[in-house]
């Protein structure tokens, strides 16, 4: 069992039996602006593997002679991926240490992101994107983790929020990346973009990413070991409600993106690149709601900001519902309720998901590693549920929403109760990346 206590000045140096590389320097295992913004690279990953790709869909279809359900299955091959690759990769960095995990899976992910490139059939495409959804989702629940390891309580909360709102970034050019990709090179460039960011990113991390997990707060016991922190966490009361709110939450977003083109571009009759545009200020929206929520976290209660961003978030499905059942769901019903359902959504993930790190500080890693896996879970699970009404009707889509923000709020207020020494502390005295320099004080 790992210890949740600060290893002492000499335990932080590499023991003789210690692979080379595992030691952690006190004067660098620090949560610089430099670590800051790698793991706001990292966390890139996923959205722009996503948002880039699908506008290129009946291109690939064409391309590589498959069916529009087959084009489908290389993005649910992409979640799946995701989803076990960050079960897996929180615990064995647990186990391992950080930085050469990481390292390993960008190196595959490049691999992986070329090979997409160079598809030659829709088979080799889904293998391809489910080894790059793998290593995609390895090296984030790793750049969570060095998070949780260089940080806790209202800094962590300060991080984590900073980190998703600069993140916030690639959902606002992805698309619109993706769609002047399309236009001008073809889809096949979107893989090598991928390819060249985890290059880039190989480069960074060995430069400015220290091991963050001192060798003597590593896991030994091996397969046996994993197993038993997973269960440590698993059976943390507090975690697994804020778990439930931050999976739930990223269902709510998918539920979003699986649905909101049909209802503003098939229902409403908005071109591609007006789509596009309103994709991106809804993306604008969530991050600017994380940033504040970082300046909010020294003036009110985390759980307390996790609440609004969920009765907004009702409130949004609410208005959506009524908007699909009784109005066909007109145009500025569909733009107000996307706006302020993804601008609450800034205020939940995040917070949640720092909460539920805070609670199990001893497994940082594991942790990590499981609220990566429901999200994903809960993202391929939802997407599909939520676009049931097709091109017809919403409500489908609004009557997911509502359960899932009722679901939250359930978890919330009876699983994960407060405590005396919630995270509730100090926040930026800034926002945006200027934000990091305070963080790493």
């Amino acid at each position: 069992m790992t210890s949740s206590t600060k290893p002492s000045k000499e335990h932080l140096s590499r023991n003789a039996s210690d692979p080379p590389g595992s030691e952690v320097n006190p004067r660098r295992a620090q949560l610089t602006t430099a670590v800051i913004v790698n793991v706001v690279l990292l966390t890139m990953i996923a959205p722009l593997a996503t948002d880039m790709y699908v506008p290129g869909f009946p291109a690939v279809g064409h391309d590589l002679h498959a069916s529009a359900t087959g084009v489908q299955l290389t993005l649910t091959t992409f979640f799946v991926g995701m989803a076990l690759g960050q079960l897996a990769g929180g615990p064995i960095s647990d186990q391992r240490g950080r930085r050469r995990p990481l390292l390993a899976a960008l190196a595959v992910m490049l691999l992986a992101s070329t090979l997409c490139a160079l598809s030659p059939s829709i088979a080799v495409m889904m293998l391809a994107r489910f080894v790059q959804g793998f290593s995609g989702g390895w090296a984030m629940v790793i750049g969570r983790s060095i998070v949780s390891d260089l940080a806790s309580q209202s800094r962590l909360v300060r991080a984590l929020n900073v980190i998703q709102g600069a993140a916030g970034i690639a959902p606002i050019i992805g698309p619109l990346l993706g769609g002047l990709i399309m236009q001008s090179f073809g889809w096949r460039l979107s893989f090598w973009v991928l390819a060249m960011w985890a290059a880039i990113m190989i480069v960074t991390v060995m430069v400015f990413v220290p091991e963050s997990l001192s060798a003597d707060r590593r896991n030994r016991g091996g397969q046996h070991q994993l197993r038993s922190a997973a269960g440590d966490v698993l059976r943390t009361r507090r975690f697994v409600g804020y778990l439930i709110v931050m999976a739930f939450s990223m269902g709510v977003t998918f539920a979003y993106v699986a649905t909101s083109a049909f209802v503003l571009q098939s229902m409403n009759g908005l071109s591609p690149m007006l789509y596009s545009v309103d994709f991106a200020a809804n993306a604008v929206g969530l991050a600017t709601a994380t940033l504040i929520a970082a300046r909010l976290a020294d003036r009110v209660p985390t759980r307390t900001v996790i609440l609004a961003g969920l009765g907004g978030t009702a409130a949004a499905g609410v208005l959506l519902l009524i908007g699909a059942l009784w109005f066909g769901m007109p145009l500025l019903v569909a733009l107000v309720g996307f706006f302020v359902l993804m601008t609450a959504q800034g205020l939940v993930g995040p917070n949640a998901g720092a909460m539920a790190s805070g609670e199990v500080p001893e497994h940082p890693g594991t942790g990590s590693a499981v609220l990566g896996f429901l999200q994903w879970c809960t993202a391929g699970v939802v997407a599909p549920v939520g676009g049931l009404g097709g091109t017809s009707t919403a409500v489908p889509m609004a009557l997911i929403i509502i359960l899932l923000v009722s679901g939250s709020i359930a978890a919330l207020l009876t699983v994960a109760t407060p405590r005396q020494d919630a995270l509730v502390e100090p926040t930026l005295g800034s926002t945006g990346l200027a934000s990091c320099a305070n963080i790493a004080r």
